[in-house]
């Protein structure tokens, strides 16, 4: 089996991007990456573009990719389209990886990016009502009633304003938590700070503010137990990475000494279970995978980028990553264990509460974090000593859990 190796990454900021278009977003985001990894554009042999939005905000609904990089100079090879909710950018990055494992080429291109805010919000939240089974929304509706009941909702606790509805999915995933394990609101509002807390120091993210434990408590309601700081915004944005074999690298005389190490790339989707069987959730069959093709264990992990659509997230997939033990992940996150400088720090990016969350670029942006932190260039917010990364990104939901899950470890 081939090794393979992130070449080089490129990402623009995440936020309200008015001025740029998905095409622009793209060329930017790829034309940064191939400067990173030293190549030309010519050198790419096959391109995996992810979007998830374009259908919905734009009636872009098919040739989404060809029509993106065609605009950059990119064409005559083969664009694989890739649509798989809030993980489609990790699945791009996951075929590429796969494609150059299999031999068909030596040189690809994942990338993904997203125009997703407007002035409708009707329009805008709108993209996330199709991440699940739209055949059985009633049903759904009610499985989150059921999943959250036995903890009560205070008065005054939900937002009057449209949001997401995968706010009311992480709201009920939430509830279901503290209530099976004791985990505490304020535990969440320590996520949320200390991942606000770490995009002061990247320049990239959407948001570069600090909130106190007090004032992510304090803040707008969304979904209780969430508080506006503890949930992802909506973003425009990209972020695409080259990915290259070993004997790629060495044919275009590339710089081995900053590619990173695909260790492992593995996609799950869910399956019908429970609430009470969380060992079968599927980021938890994922990660195993990941960590046996790798050949490591969650205690040689030095750093972690995981999928916090909202603080509640965040906890439940440290968890997943066997990171912390079950129903602990509040526990570790409240004694300071996820910070940089804590035991295994978790997202020092700021995490998609605050760097941002444009759906088809997150995983590629997660990516591009570890990469940093792994080459040693992650500036104040850097891991000291990171050797090996893990990210995790989800998408869409099907029952009581995401629908798809990505966990993909990189080492140096």
């Amino acid at each position: 089996m081939p090794e393979i190796f992130v070449a080089g990454v490129g990402m623009t900021p995440f936020g309200r991007l008015s001025e740029h278009d998905v095409k622009s977003l793209t060329r930017w985001a790829v034309s940064d990456a191939i400067r990173d990894a030293g190549v030309e554009l010519r050198d790419i042999e096959v391109a995996y573009f992810a979007n998830a939005a374009q259908g919905h905000m734009e009636g872009q609904h098919m040739i989404r990719g060809q029509v993106a990089l065609r605009a950059m100079g990119i064409s005559g090879i083969p664009v694989i389209n890739v649509e798989n909710a809030c993980a489609s950018a990790s699945t791009a990055l996951n075929l590429a990886v796969n494609a150059l494992k299999a031999g068909q080429a030596d040189i690809a291109l994942a990338v993904g990016a997203e125009k997703m805010v407007s002035a409708d919000k009707t329009l805008m939240f709108g993209i996330f009502e199709s991440a699940w089974d739209v055949a059985t929304v009633e049903r759904n509706k009610a499985a989150l009633i059921r999943l959250g009941r036995l903890v009560e909702v205070p008065p005054g606790s939900m937002s009057d304003k449209p949001y997401s509805v995968f706010m009311d999915v992480y709201a009920a995933f939430a509830r279901d938590h503290m209530h099976r394990y004791g985990t505490t609101r304020r535990q969440m509002a320590v996520v949320s700070s200390k991942n606000h807390e770490h995009s002061v120091h990247n320049p990239l993210a959407q948001f570069q503010k600090r909130f106190t434990v007090e004032e992510v408590l304090a803040a707008p309601p969304i979904a209780y137990p969430l508080t506006l700081p503890m949930c992802a915004p909506v973003s425009d944005g990209a972020a695409a990475a080259i990915v290259i074999t070993g004997e790629g690298l060495r044919r275009l005389g590339a710089s081995r000494s900053r590619a990173i190490r695909v260790l492992a790339s593995v996609l799950r989707t869910g399956t019908d279970r429970t609430e009470n069987e969380p060992e079968d959730h599927c980021t938890v069959h994922a990660a195993r995978r990941a960590y046996e093709l790798a050949g490591i264990s969650p205690a040689d992990i030095s750093v972690a980028e995981v999928h916090d659509a909202t603080a509640m997230g965040e906890i439940i997939q440290i968890e997943n990553l066997q990171l912390a033990n079950r129903g602990e992940g509040g526990v570790i996150s409240e004694r300071g264990d996820t910070q940089v400088g804590g035991r295994i720090p978790v997202n020092p990016s700021g995490g998609l509460e605050s760097k941002g969350h444009p759906i088809g670029a997150t995983g590629l942006a997660q990516i591009y974090e570890l990469v940093a932190q792994l080459r040693g260039e992650a500036g104040r917010r850097q891991v000291s000593g990171a050797r090996i990364g893990v990210a995790e990104n989800g998408g869409g939901v099907i029952g009581v859990e995401e629908a798809v899950a990505t966990v993909t470890v990189l080492g140096t």
